[in-house]
């Protein structure tokens, strides 16, 4: 016979309409109660059931995660943690990818939003008065891109671009090229805003190229102009870029370190594996997706704005950056 939910009130010793509130509102049950409810539910095997919960609290325990190119592979760990933690929440997921392209990440969300609960927008590409339009048919939690009006989850990538200039100019690096990256990225603009202050702290000049697709192509297409001109050392937007960029720089001839320093942004899998390692500003993608997961539930659940949380960054030395040769002897 199946398990019911009137044996797991017995079970924990609660009223049914008390298991029902853990499963379906558990901001409302007090904490201990809703260890013990699940506690019970884990012992006799019981599993709410969805369709039924859906009928009643007009929620379908699903949510959306939207990034914006689910071939970086800054995205997947942060799509997995979305995913474990929503299902300790007790919900699914459903991930869309947008291609960088606003048109059609505007055109998932009207698709998504009577299919889930809420969703979490990841760097997103749309400009703020249309995600304040799409907001009013279904809950948003915005990932690595401030909104006003709307709950985030941002990392503090200005604070790890201080920490590469600084880095940079530390090993004598008086010049240094910054790769911009899509003009709609809103980390784009924080990358460029938080090293032109802090090469200007320094007496640094700032050298910016771009933009440039976040992609290596988009680093490969920018080493001309790097090798080209003053800098000694470059700030790329993202681990791909600079992964493109160190490829097409060392076919012109410069080698890295050594000519020409590479930092990235991300620090993602390939930034260990390729070579020379890279040396980069490594990004709480994990702790973003689980926060904006909380974030998001939070919001679902009780109609309340949970605020803004701010993940911190740091930067990661490794073998792509050294003291620069003098300019002359650059090839």
């Amino acid at each position: 016979m199946a398990v019911t939910i009137r044996d797991v009130a017995r079970e924990s010793g609660v009223h049914v309409s008390t298991v029902s509130r853990a499963f379906s509102a558990a901001h409302m049950v007090n904490a201990v109660t809703r260890t013990r409810v699940m506690a019970a539910a884990e012992r006799l095997g019981y599993r709410p059931n969805r369709a039924a919960r859906a009928l009643s609290t007009r929620r379908t325990a699903n949510l959306g995660v939207i990034v914006a190119d689910i071939a970086n592979p800054f995205f997947p760990p942060l799509i997995k943690a979305a995913q474990a933690q929503a299902r300790e929440r007790d919900y699914h997921v459903f991930v869309a990818d947008t291609d960088e392209r606003a048109r059609v990440e505007e055109e998932l969300v009207r698709s998504m939003a009577k299919q889930v609960d809420g969703a979490l927008l990841v760097a997103s590409r749309l400009s703020g008065r249309v995600i304040a339009e799409l907001g009013r048919d279904v809950p948003f939690v915005v990932v690595n891109r401030r909104v006003r009006g709307l709950p985030c989850v941002l990392m503090d990538v200005a604070s790890g671009t201080r920490q590469a200039v600084d880095h940079l100019v530390a090993l004598g690096h008086r010049d240094i090229a910054v790769l911009t990256g899509p003009s709609a990225s809103w980390t784009a603009q924080r990358i460029r805003g938080a090293a032109e202050e802090a090469a200007a702290r320094h007496g640094a000049g700032l050298h910016p190229v771009g933009p440039n697709p976040p992609t290596e192509e988009g680093g490969a297409s920018a080493a001309a102009e790097v090798a080209s001109g003053p800098a000694t050392a470059v700030l790329a937007y993202n681990d791909l870029v600079a992964l493109g960029l160190i490829r097409e720089v060392e076919a012109l001839g410069l080698s890295v370190p050594g000519d020409l320093s590479v930092v990235g942004v991300d620090n993602t899998h390939i930034a260990r594996h390729c070579r020379p390692a890279l040396t980069t500003v490594d990004m709480p993608v994990v702790a973003a997706g689980r926060g904006g997961i909380d974030l998001l539930v939070h919001r679902v659940t009780t109609g309340e704005d949970p605020g803004t949380v701010t993940l911190d960054t740091r930067l990661v030395v490794r073998e792509s950056t050294a003291p620069p040769r003098s300019a002359v002897s650059r090839p």
